[in-house]
């Protein structure tokens, strides 16, 4: 079965609810490829390797959550870009891509997938960004100890962590927020959370989490990203009747 390129974005448009939060990228169809589609290769960023995969799968179109044209980034058709945009046009394949949309949504999204994957009960609004939330929290269903929480972690989203410990000597109430977000660890404390785990650390996040009295992981930008484009991929599949494939490119931060 194949489905306009136009329709099947304008839904998806409409389904991640594109215009309710500002972002840094613009969601939605980045290249134009051919008109019909019949198979999908999801990743989560629209890297050079990724696009190779999809040529060699015969796929119609990319969906991922690290696209391109992000606001301040060189604007010039050179070099790198100019290679990944080459092998879309080239094979007439089209690019599509969602960033905060697919971070916040509550069924497909990249913190809803965190929480499945953790078993933390609970859609408590997180982690506020432009006058929305993008983050999630709640409540695992018995208390851990921090070591068998970050065993959980490493397994289920099959990653390395890097913890900052705090007081608590159980861990119960958890936020999470995908990607690079380590400063809202403070609004996590604030909310009286145990733990806050998100992708990726920074220099000032560790002084925060042990001033602030909460355990923080992160847990790898990539690693923590895998679901959203996933999921909203198999969505589409089985909505459109159309082939889909999720390739996972191996990516260590």
């Amino acid at each position: 079965m194949a489905v306009d390129l136009h329709e099947l974005v304008a839904y998806c448009d409409d389904f991640l609810e594109v215009d309710a939060v500002a972002d840094f990228t613009p969601n939605g169809l980045q290249v134009e490829g051919r008109g019909r589609v019949q198979r999908i290769v999801s990743g989560v960023t629209a890297c050079q390797a990724l696009l190779d995969e999809a040529v060699g799968d015969g796929t119609d179109l990319v969906l991922v959550h690290h696209g391109y044209f992000w606001k301040g980034e060189d604007p010039r058709v050179v070099g790198m870009k100019g290679s990944r945009l080459r092998t879309l046009l080239k094979n007439d394949l089209s690019l599509v891509a969602y960033h905060l949309p697919l971070d916040r949504h509550p069924t497909v999204g990249n913190n809803a997938g965190l929480m499945e994957a953790l078993e933390v009960r609970g859609t408590e609004p997180f982690g506020a960004l432009g006058g929305t939330t993008i983050g999630l929290g709640g409540s695992l269903a018995g208390p851990l100890e921090p070591g068998a929480f970050l065993e959980r972690v490493e397994e289920r989203l099959e990653t390395r962590t890097l913890h900052v410990a705090g007081p608590q000597a159980r861990i119960e109430r958890v936020a999470v927020c995908s990607g690079g977000a380590p400063d809202l660890v403070e609004e996590a404390a604030a909310a009286g959370y145990d733990c806050y785990l998100t992708g990726e650390s920074n220099e000032r996040a560790t002084h925060m989490a042990r001033e602030l009295g909460i355990h923080f992981v992160a847990a790898g930008h990539h690693a923590t990203e895998r679901a959203g484009a996933r999921a909203l991929g198999q969505h589409l599949a089985e909505r459109f009747g159309l082939g889909h494939r999720f390739i996972d490119i191996p990516n260590p931060a």
